[in-house]
C-alpha cells in the first residue's frame, strides 16, 4: 500500500491554462487529486462556452478570472460532465448569466443530493475551505447525444454512463480532435468507479476508442493525449481481475486491496479507491445491476481505514 500521497500540508503550484487547439483552453488544477478537477472553456463565436465548475467558491473565481484573462466575452454556456462537487459546487457562480446543461440524470442526482450536500462535503474533506456554496443543477438537460456549437465549431456531448458515475458525459469535438473527457479520464490518478460501474467505464472507453481522438482534457491530471485511455482501461481491468479472485476466495474488498501489490498504479495519486473499486467490482460479481445502489458509509469507510484511518488528502 502506497502512503506517499497521505498529507494535507503539501504546496500546490497554481493553476495553468493551456491552450490545447485554437481558442479551446484547459484549466489544470495541479495535482489532480480529489477535489482538484480540470475545467475547460472554449472561446470561438462572440461567447464563451465553460466546462465544469470547481469545488470550491475561491477555486471557481479564480476559473473565472482565468477566463476574463484570455477573454471579454460573456459565458453563456456552462456544460457539467457529471454531478459530482468537484465539478458542480461552483455552479452558482455561473448561474445568473449562462444556461447550464448537463445529462438529465446529473441534473436529477444534484437536485436529489442536494440536501446537505455542503455539509457532507464538509465532513468528508474537513480541510478544505468551501466558501459559501449553493447547489444549482443543470437547467437544460438532454439524453443520450446533444450538439452545441461555439460560433461553427461542433461541440458533441455524448452520455457514457455508468462509468464514473451514471451521470457521465464527454464533449468531443471533431474537427480539432479534441475530447473534454470529465473524469472518464484521470491522468496519472486513480479512476474511481464506485459510484459508477467497472464494466460499464470499460464499454465507454471502447465506445471513445472509436474516435480519431488527438487530445484529451482529462477530468484529472494533465492533457494528455488518445493512449491514456489504454490507461484507464489497464487499471480498471486490474480491478476487475483482482475482485474476481478476492470475492471467489471469500475476501472482504478491504482484506483484499491490502495484499494487492498495486504495481505501476501505486505510483498514481489517491490509491486508496481501490477498497472503493473493489467494492463496485463485488457489486458487480454478485449480478447486481451496473451502476447499482451500494452501501457507500461502509466503502468510504472502508477508504480510510486503508489510508491508515487518515482523512483523504484532499488540497482544494
Amino acid at each position: 500500500m502506497s502512503t506517499e500521497h497521505i498529507s494535507n500540508t503539501d504546496v500546490l503550484p497554481a493553476p495553468e491554462i493551456v491552450e490545447v487547439s485554437d481558442g479551446i483552453f484547459a484549466y489544470i488544477q495541479h495535482d489532480g487529486s480529489w477535489c482538484l478537477n480540470n475545467p475547460a472553456f472554449i472561446d470561438i463565436g462572440g461567447q464563451v462556452i465553460a466546462i465544469d465548475a470547481c469545488a470550491t467558491e475561491r477555486r471557481t473565481r479564480l476559473f473565472r478570472e482565468a477566463i476574463a484573462q484570455i477573454s471579454r466575452n460573456p459565458v453563456r454556456t456552462l456544460i457539467n460532465t457529471h454531478a459530482h462537487l468537484d465539478h458542480t459546487f461552483g455552479n452558482y457562480l455561473f448561474a445568473e448569466d449562462a444556461v447550464i446543461v448537463g445529462h438529465r440524470n446529473c441534473r436529477d442526482e444534484i437536485v436529489r443530493d442536494a440536501p446537505g450536500l455542503p455539509e457532507r462535503a464538509k465532513g468528508m474533506f474537513p480541510s478544505v475551505d468551501w466558501g459559501e456554496i449553493e447547489v444549482v443543477a443543470p437547467n437544460l438537460t438532454f439524453d443520450d447525444t446533444l450538439t452545441l456549437y461555439a460560433g461553427d465549431l461542433e461541440l458533441q456531448l455524448i452520455y457514457v454512463s455508468p462509468a464514473h458515475t451514471n451521470t457521465d458525459a464527454v464533449v468531443w469535438i471533431p474537427e480539432r480532435q479534441v475530447l473534454i473527457a470529465g473524469d472518464i479520464i484521470f491522468n496519472q490518478g486513480t479512476p474511481f468507479a464506485l459510484m459508477g460501474s467497472v464494466a460499464g467505464w470499460l464499454t465507454a472507453l471502447d465506445r471513445l476508442r472509436e474516435l480519431p481522438i488527438a487530445t484529451v482534457i482529462p477530468g484529472h491530471g494533465p492533457v494528455t493525449d488518445a493512449s491514456v485511455l489504454d490507461d484507464v482501461g489497464d487499471y480498471l481491468q486490474f480491478v476487475q481481475q483482482s475482485a474476481q479472485v478476492a470475492y471467489d476466495g471469500g475476501v472482504d474488498p478491504l482484506d483484499a486491496a491490502r495484499d494487492l501489490d498495486l504495481g505501476r498504479f501505486g505510483e498514481w495519486t489517491d490509491t486508496e479507491r481501490i477498497v472503493g473499486n473493489l467494492h463496485r467490482a463485488y457489486s458487480e460479481l454478485r449480478g447486481e445491476p451496473l451502476g447499482a445502489e451500494i452501501d457507500m458509509a461502509s466503502a468510504f469507510g472502508q477508504m480510510l481505514e486503508y489510508n491508515g484511518n487518515q482523512p483523504l488528502r484532499c488540497l482544494a
